[in-house]
């Protein structure tokens, strides 16, 4: 994320940290978040993440004496009751920015009149597709690429697998991937011999298994998050499928271990640093991203005990810039000449907060 995008972010709230008659007042964070449906798990986390960073930033003495809230509403994974709640934080609750979770079609649904309002938009999810939204939006996600590359890498350098089958679900993540995974193959002496799709909620995948194993696959590589990855790797050990290997997406913990628990080391993933070393820090060697990570995993553990940090540490990362780009704003904004900085707050509205 370039700073110089970042620093919208700051200046949107600028007015609102810097008004005196409102110095009592906190700063609302909206949170349009799967809290039901396919995203669930994830979402849950994400909400988990943002909470216990607003927390840390409220204990240490807020924005600027502003303290933040988080308003977190359900939009049950569907675009449309995304739609709902943003309206509904941004008419009822009055919210000054968002910061929502993983649901891609959601966040993208609401992206335009967000944009309108000028609030900007922090995302576990990719971002909107058009470039007046994008001006007001900040990803958190992997790119792509990470996940697409890592898969074949292991492939590559530690098989002899060279035919694959893609296996994805329709969300605009997943649609971002499936092109990088068809293009980036062949540059792994990779050959796609089927590409398959499925919906979060289909109960069986031995179709479109029974395909990729026809064709001569010999590792699915599947696109998409929640718990289809267990129904296919059910399918896959149902089907006697032995040696054909499920290489997942990033995921979380629980999901991974039960998925890992029907196929063994068939069963592979990325995962981010974070995850892996939630219970023995030392995994990290880098003395300062070991301290973050440790700043972050007490408050985490202490609050919701053992959980999945990939995330969460996320929505952590995401508030904790929201707030110091808030500050930086409001510090360069004060050292401005006085008439540069009235005539910067009459013509921007970025300051409407």
């Amino acid at each position: 994320m370039h700073i110089d995008k970042l620093m919208i972010a700051g200046v949107t709230a600028a007015a609102f940290a810097a008004t005196p008659a409102l110095a009592q007042d906190t700063i609302r964070i909206g949170s349009s978040l799967g809290l039901t449906g396919y995203g669930s798990l994830t979402d849950g986390h994400w909400r988990d993440g943002l909470q216990i960073a607003i927390d840390t930033v409220n204990q240490q003495g807020g924005v600027l004496g502003r303290k933040l809230e988080l308003i977190a509403e359900d939009n049950k994974s569907t675009p449309q009751q995304a739609v709902v709640v943003y309206r509904k934080m941004m008419s009822d609750d009055k919210v000054a920015a968002f910061d929502s979770g993983c649901i891609s079609a959601g966040n993208f649904a609401a992206a335009s009149f967000v944009a309108r309002a000028k609030l900007p938009m922090f995302l576990c999810s990719i971002l909107p597709q058009q470039p007046e939204e994008q001006a007001w939006a900040f990803s958190y996600l992997p790119p792509p690429k990470f996940e697409v590359d890592s898969r074949y890498e292991y492939l590559k350098t530690s098989t002899e697998i060279r035919k694959i089958g893609i296996l994805a679900d329709p969300s605009p993540y997943s649609m971002m991937m499936r092109g990088l995974a068809e293009k980036e193959a062949a540059a792994y002496g990779l050959t796609v011999v089927a590409n398959e799709s499925y919906q979060q909620d289909d109960a069986d995948f031995s179709i479109q298994i029974g395909r990729i194993n026809s064709a001569g696959g010999g590792a699915v590589i599947m696109i998409g998050q929640g718990n289809a990855v267990v129904t296919v790797a059910n399918n896959i050990k149902h089907l006697g499928l032995d040696k054909l290997l499920l290489l997942g997406t990033i995921n979380e913990r629980d999901i991974v271990q039960a998925a890992g628990k029907v196929l063994g080391t068939q069963y592979l993933f990325p995962a981010p640093m974070i995850q892996v070393a939630e219970d023995d820090l030392a995994m990290i060697k880098n003395p300062a991203s070991r301290a973050a990570a440790e700043a972050f995993v007490k408050p985490l553990q202490a609050k919701f005990g053992r959980t999945d940090p990939g995330m969460a540490a996320r929505a952590w990362d995401s508030i904790l810039m929201m707030a110091a780009a808030v500050k930086k704003a409001i510090t360069m904004e004060r050292a401005r000449p006085t008439t540069s900085r009235r005539r910067s707050t009459s013509a921007s509205p970025r300051t409407r907060m």
